[in-house]
């Protein structure tokens, strides 16, 4: 499995590599002079993830205000979980304060579910934004995602 995904990580570098098109900022783009990590908590492919489903929430939870996600700051990795017998999915906990269209700063919890992607391939991430977990799906003020 790990083969499988360094093999699609070379392709899609190599890919990437080749074309040279400059493409404008998005939500998911980190701001410069903010303390941002080095772990997979900070790469853009977690943070577009993290983006596109507060988005998804914000449009379709009843009485939840229009604001997208337009900044991180402050990524940090929280805790690792390596499998075990117990828990056979490694996971990885983060915490980022995001900078939401309305201007306001909240808090964003998310975490990486290593191999439960689509059909067993790539990563799951969840994330819950403070103050947006009208469901409570992750429990009272995003308890399970922290």
């Amino acid at each position: 499995m790990k083969r499988l995904a360094a093999l699609a990580t070379s392709a899609a570098l190599a890919a990437g590599g080749s074309l040279s098109i400059s493409q404008p900022a998005n939500g998911a783009d980190l701001s410069s002079g903010y303390y941002v990590d080095g772990s997979i908590c900070s790469e853009g492919w977690v943070l577009k993830r993290v983006s596109d489903k507060f988005r998804y929430q914000v449009q379709h939870v009843p009485n939840l205000p229009d604001v997208a996600i337009v900044d991180f700051r402050n990524v940090q990795l929280q805790r690792y979980l390596d499998s075990s017998e117990k828990w056979p999915v490694p996971r990885t906990y983060c915490e980022a304060t995001v900078l939401l269209s309305d201007g306001l700063n909240r808090t964003a919890w998310y975490f990486i579910e290593e191999g439960m992607g689509f059909a067993g391939v790539g990563s799951n991430v969840e994330a819950c934004v403070d103050g947006f977990d009208r469901w409570n799906v992750y429990d009272g003020r995003c308890r399970v995602a922290r």
